[in-house]
């Protein structure tokens, strides 16, 4: 199953109130597993960045300014998505930016039944603790060393990982039949012992322990065991 896992840095947080997507990073997994393609673009908002957005993920006026607008590049991105179920962590904020852009520039919006929501799988996989990603990162053992600021396509790579974890981890393929290779061993990525096969043992009693227990049965009354003593 294909799916996209992205992410969105904006100038704000309500794109009714005029604020617009900065920055769009997209990571293509097939089957829960990363493929390496990905679609990444920077856009100019034809707005001041504010301080407070700037701070969060860096992206200044200037460094914008010569960026393409989101129209340009929207039919490339939608080419990129296909329509496959996109995976976003607080996956309403993103939808939401995204369609409005969409919108904006005369293009369908992406139907929210195609929305995969990590924030509501970390909550209800873990109620009560924290669910932001960088949270998400340090309880799964993603490496976010390299994050200083939020980047939305560094931010889907985490995500991406985040949410195989979420997914069943990275054996979520594993089945009850094994596979083998072509030399018909199963593949182990441990060290295998290879035991020398043993010929059954015969279990008869010896000839004293027949005669011990002949001499236990005959203390008893009526014993069952004395027919099968008789006989032998």
């Amino acid at each position: 199953m294909r799916e996209i896992v992205f992410d969105t840095e904006t100038t704000g947080l309500d794109p009714a109130g005029g604020d617009r997507i900065v920055e769009i990073g997209c990571i293509e997994m097939i089957n829960r597993a990363e493929t390496g393609r990905h679609f990444h673009a920077y856009f100019n908002p034809e707005r001041p960045m504010p301080p407070g957005a700037e701070a969060v993920h860096g992206l200044s006026d200037i460094f914008l300014s010569d960026k393409p607008r989101f129209s340009e590049k929207a039919g490339e991105l939608l080419e990129f998505i296909e329509d496959s179920p996109l995976v976003a962590h607080n996956a309403g904020f993103d939808f939401g930016f995204l369609n409005f852009e969409l919108g904006l520039c005369g293009h369908p919006i992406v139907c929210t039944s195609r929305m995969v929501d990590t924030l509501s799988m970390a909550r209800s996989r873990h109620p009560g603790a924290k669910h932001s990603l960088d949270a998400l990162c340090t309880r799964f053992g993603v490496d976010r060393s390299h994050r200083v600021r939020h980047g939305a396509l560094l931010d889907a790579q985490l995500l991406a990982q985040v949410y195989i974890e979420l997914t069943g981890g990275r054996q979520i393929g594993l089945g009850l039949v094994e596979e083998t290779d072509d030399t018909g061993l199963t593949p182990s990525a441990g060290t295998v012992t290879v035991r020398e096969h043993r010929i059954a043992r015969a279990h008869c009693a010896a000839d004293e322990e027949l005669e011990r227990h002949r001499a236990f049965i005959a203390k008893l009354a009526n014993p069952l065991w004395a027919r099968f003593t008789a006989a032998s």
